[in-house]
Formats: structure tokens, C-alpha cells, sequence
């Protein structure tokens, strides 16, 4: 589903005065430990080169014990409400495939923990496609007139999901947090989101999973065993729809934004694997020095790796006020999205990822 964000009456305004979504603010979070390479599980027989040759990754964070999906959540939104200069928020969101339990949704709680009770506050899940479906949730309530602020939390603290005998997945993933301000305002502005194209392919469903720990299994726990509970992927056929279905969304949603590949001035797809990334931004085309990544720090963050890996190229000055900047992503569902943005105007920025303690 791709669309300009756009009603029909919205369609007969001039571009540059029309209703939009707008960014006005960004802030990530990683815990503290690091886990480079050399520290994984010796019983893996791998090496430092061969893991960064494989996934383009060095090290990646992990939450310590007792530290929750809502923890990361409540500092990744505390810094960008602070970013965004505390004004009012009446919605919360939050994306994510790990929430601290299957009822109630993370979002009111997290909405109270920040001082924002009251607010209409509700948990979007589509896996590492997240954070963009969450997104158009936001800009949609925006449009509607349902929300005149939105703080949009992308968290996943995925090492509670792997199992400790898998290198396939444990290689890969990393613990953070991401988290995005918006309010209404106009499609011309620097912070406005232009374009969404929205996917899925139920078909493929058991490619990325955790198939257990749901009502299937509560209902027939016969057929399960304790390995279900961890995540799964079918890494080759995986890369293949990645690729794919990230290429082919990326260009419908620069079709509808009116962008050409040559305009983009920063390209951010999901941080899911080095080899990925390339693939993609070869296809797209984006040259590779405008191309965003920071997998190499903080690998696989699930729902929070596109704005951790903004906030993180922001807090750099990699990221400048109207620049053209296109976002993509895939996920288990199978679901995929994209975006166009024109960066915003940001009075002040926080570091994605703190230095390496």
C-alpha cells in the first residue's frame, strides 16, 4: 500500500501549503554492555573476522538482567521529548516484538512512567518494520485530527529472544531503543513526511518467528517444546525478500514523493545486515557515501534500528534541515515499508550511542 499521505481534498492544495506529519523530535538509546565479537560464546567457533565479514558487525549492546523492553523505551522517550523542547503530548506509540508482557500494551505504562497520563496510548507490532508502520500510525492520527502530538518509541531488547545455542541469530542482534516526536503541520517544512509504502506477505510468516509463548500454544501445549520459545530465521530465503522487498518499496515510495534515486541525500534502511544494506542501496540507487549505517556498533535492533541509527548520524552532523532523506525497512510478518522525509530543523541532538564504556 503506497500513499502521499493525501486526501482527496488535501490533493487540490498547493504541495508546499498541504497537511503533513512533521518530525520535531529524535533520540536513541543503548544500554551500557558491550559484546564485541571476541566476547560471543567460544562453543560457536567463530571469529572476530568472520562474524564482521558475514554481517558488517563488530560489536552490539545488551540489556543486563532485570532491564526491560520498557526500560530502554523510557529513556530513548524521555531524551526526545527533551529534544523536541517538552511541549504537550496527547498520543503515545510504541513499536515493538519483545514488550515486557503479552497484556497490557507497553504504551500506557510508558506513557505514565514519562508524565504523560491520560494520553491515548497503544503497542504496534510488525517486528523490525515497526518503527515505520508506527510512523504511519502516528502521521495518520496527526491527519485525522485524532492526536496534535505524537511520541513514537521503536524498542526491542531482542537478547531475551535468542536462544544460547544459536550463532545464526546471536551474532546478529542487539538490544536499543529509538524514539521520534511529531505534531501537524505542513508538507513544504523541513521535518515533514512526504510518502509511506506499506507491505505484507503473510505467505512467508515462518521465515522469522518465535513460534511459541501465543494462544496456539497455550491452547495445544502438547506440540511445543522449550526451544519454541526462542526466535527463529530462515536466514537465505530471508535475505532474498529483504532485499527484494526493501528495493521495490524504496522506489514506490520515491515514485509518490516525487524524488528521483539522484535526489536522495541520505538513505536509512533497517540495520539488518551489512551484505543487506548494500544490496539494497545498489539497487535503489544510492551511492554509498549517502547511505547511513551504524550496524557495525550496534547490530540487528529490531523495531529501534532506523531512528537509533538517525539519531545516531544527527548527533554527528551527518544530518542537515531539508535534506531528502528516504527510509526503508523489512520484518517478520512478512512486512516491509518505506518513507520519504525532509529532515528536520533540530534545535539540539543526543548522542544514539554513548561511547564505548
Amino acid at each position: 500500500m503506497t500513499s502521499p499521505l493525501l486526501c482527496a481534498e488535501d490533493q487540490l492544495t498547493p504541495p508546499a501549503t498541504r497537511p503533513a506529519a512533521v518530525l520535531e523530535g529524535l533520540a536513541g538509546y543503548v544500554p551500557a554492555e558491550v559484546v564485541a565479537n571476541g566476547g560471543l560464546p567460544s562453543a560457536w567457533g567463530i571469529d572476530d573476522a568472520w562474524v564482521h565479514r558475514r554481517t558488517g558487525i563488530r560489536e552490539r549492546r545488551r540489556a543486563a538482567p532485570g532491564v526491560s523492553t520498557g526500560e530502554l523505551a523510557l529513556e530513548a522517550g524521555s531524551r526526545a521529548l527533551v529534544v523536541a523542547g517538552g511541549a504537550p503530548v496527547d498520543t503515545v506509540i510504541v513499536a515493538t516484538s519483545t514488550p515486557d508482557r503479552p497484556m497490557p500494551a507497553m504504551a500506557p505504562h510508558l506513557a505514565t512512567r514519562l508524565g504523560l497520563g491520560g494520553a491515548a496510548a497503544w503497542d504496534v507490532s510488525a517486528a523490525c518494520s515497526g518503527f515505520l508502520y508506527g510512523l504511519a500510525t502516528a502521521a495518520g492520527a496527526l491527519l485525522c485530527g485524532c492526536a496534535d502530538r505524537v511520541l513514537l518509541v521503536a524498542a526491542d531488547v531482542y537478547s531475551t529472544l535468542l536462544d544460547p545455542e544459536d550463532r545464526s541469530a546471536g551474532i546478529v542482534f542487539g538490544d536499543g531503543a529509538g524514539a521520534v516526536v511529531l505534531r501537524r503541520g505542513r508538507a513544504g517544512e523541513p521535518g515533514s513526511i512526504l510518502a509511506f509504502d506499506l507491505g505484507s506477505d503473510g505467505s512467508g510468516d515462518d521465515l522469522i518467528e518465535v513460534p511459541g509463548g501465543g494462544a496456539r500454544e497455550r491452547s495445544a501445549p502438547a506440540g511445543y517444546g522449550p526451544g519454541d520459545r526462542y526466535f527463529r530465521m530462515r536466514g537465505r530465503e530471508v535475505f532474498q525478500h529483504a532485499v527484494t522487498r526493501m528495493t521495490q518499496s524504496s522506489q514506490a515510495v520515491l515514485k509518490h514523493a516525487g524524488w528521483s534515486p539522484e535526489e536522495v541525500d541520505r538513505f536509512c534502511a533497517h540495520q539488518a545486515n551489512a551484505r543487506i544494506l548494500t544490496a539494497v542501496g545498489e539497487r535503489v540507487p544510492v551511492p554509498r557515501p549517502r547511505r547511513l549505517s551504524n550496524i557495525d556498533r550496534v547490530g540487528n535492533t529490531g523495531a529501534a534500528s532506523i531512528p537509533l541509527a538517525l539519531a545516531d548520524a544527527a548527533s554527528r552532523g551527518e544530518l542537515h534541515a531539508g535534506e531528502k532523506v528516504l527510509l526503508t525497512t523489512f520484518g517478520a510478518g512478512l512486512t516491509w515499508g518505506s518513507a520519504a522525509v525532509l529532515w528536520p530543523r533540530l534545535t539540539r541532538t543526543v548522542p544514539g550511542i554513548e561511547p564505548t564504556p
